[in-house]
């Protein structure tokens, strides 16, 4: 399926939380934390300005991005979860 975001919303694909600590203990799913970093999936043409303008968006298909917490809408597409977030809830690109 073809997705394409509104305005400044960008639908990400969480990456996995990592299932071992450094040290080498295993960690239980119940006591997984929610992942924070995901693959930008599709990216929406950009806000609109008080203008009329569009804002161009900084993140692009591909990027590999950490977001908030608890940000943006959890949906499914083609059996897969990703994310819906606006470009305002993005924290950082990872390089």
């Amino acid at each position: 399926m073809d997705i394409k975001p509104l305005a400044d919303r960008v639908v990400v694909k969480p990456l996995e939380a990592e299932a071992k600590t450094k040290g080498g203990i295993i960690i239980p799913d119940t006591a997984k934390e929610k992942p924070q970093q995901g693959k930008v999936v599709a990216v929406g043409p950009g806000k609109t300005s008080d203008q009329g303008e569009v804002i161009k968006m900084q993140v692009k298909k591909g990027d590999k991005i950490l977001y908030g917490k608890y940000s943006g809408s959890e949906v499914t597409i083609d059996g897969e979860e990703h994310l819906i977030v606006r470009e305002d809830d993005i924290l950082a690109i990872i390089e």
